[in-house]
């Protein structure tokens, strides 16, 4: 089975500063890969590098047959195809719950107001707030703000969905509600990868746990192997913190 995500060897530097460091990781389709590490180990460099937010100083990064690091590339195209959801919601905020979702689909797309409005609606019950369609971003919770941001990145219909630390701006109670959608997207097949430290969406979801540290990769296997019996050092450092 071909690779949807494969980046190799890349790296980026932030002046002197080292992101990445010669990081090569592939994802299946299908695949829920989630990334930890300490602050500042390039773990969202790495997410954001994959929809070219951010340009690599070298190395490679493919989704399907398209290469992301080749300037030639079409970025509209791959974006579509990469959904991204980010620690803070992003919404619009002059706009209701189902114009954020359906802006995109209408502008980039070009798919008809009522083909939009049908799509939005849709997502909408997918992540549980039929009822809120008419509702300002402000009048949301944060939980409910974060699944809106899910609906509106899947309105692109990606082949694979990005998590960059989605519930580390929510209280405690609000954590469920969005983990909950990421765990169904997972059964039902999206492609995700996702930087995150709740260890209840690992066991619950992931196939493959990344350890990552100073920008480097540091090792990488199923969730129970990496949790129960981790072979690097770093990683037995690390886990002993947040299990």
């Amino acid at each position: 089975m071909a690779d949807r995500v494969r980046i190799v060897n890349a790296c980026k530097y932030f002046g002197k500063v080292v992101a990445l460091r010669n990081a090569s990781l592939s994802v299946k389709p299908g695949e829920v890969v989630l990334v930890i590490g300490p602050s500042g180990s390039g773990k969202s460099t790495m997410l954001r590098c994959i929809n070219r937010l951010e340009h690599l100083s070298s190395g490679e990064i493919w989704v399907d047959e398209d290469k992301v690091t080749d300037h030639a590339s079409d970025i509209r195209k791959i974006r579509e195809e990469v959904g991204m959801v980010f620690q803070s919601f992003n919404l619009f905020p002059h706009l209701t719950a189902l114009e954020n979702i359906t802006l995109a689909p209408r502008v980039v797309k070009k798919i008809s107001d009522t083909d939009a409005r049908d799509l939005g609606r849709k997502l909408l019950a997918r992540v549980g707030l039929s009822e809120k369609e008419t509702v300002f971003p402000e009048q949301l919770s944060g939980g409910q703000q974060q699944r809106v941001a899910i609906a509106r990145a899947l309105a692109m219909s990606p082949k694979v969905m990005l998590f960059d630390e989605p519930t580390s701006a929510l209280d405690p109670e609000m954590i469920k509600e969005v983990l909950d959608v990421m765990v169904e997207l997972a059964k039902e097949g999206m492609t995700m990868l996702v930087v995150s430290h709740e260890m209840g969406f690992a066991r619950a979801a992931a196939h493959t746990v990344v350890f990552m540290d100073n920008g480097e990769i540091i090792e990488r296997g199923p969730p129970e192997a990496v949790f129960a019996a981790p072979k690097e050092e770093r990683t037995q450092r690390f886990l002993k913190h947040i299990l």
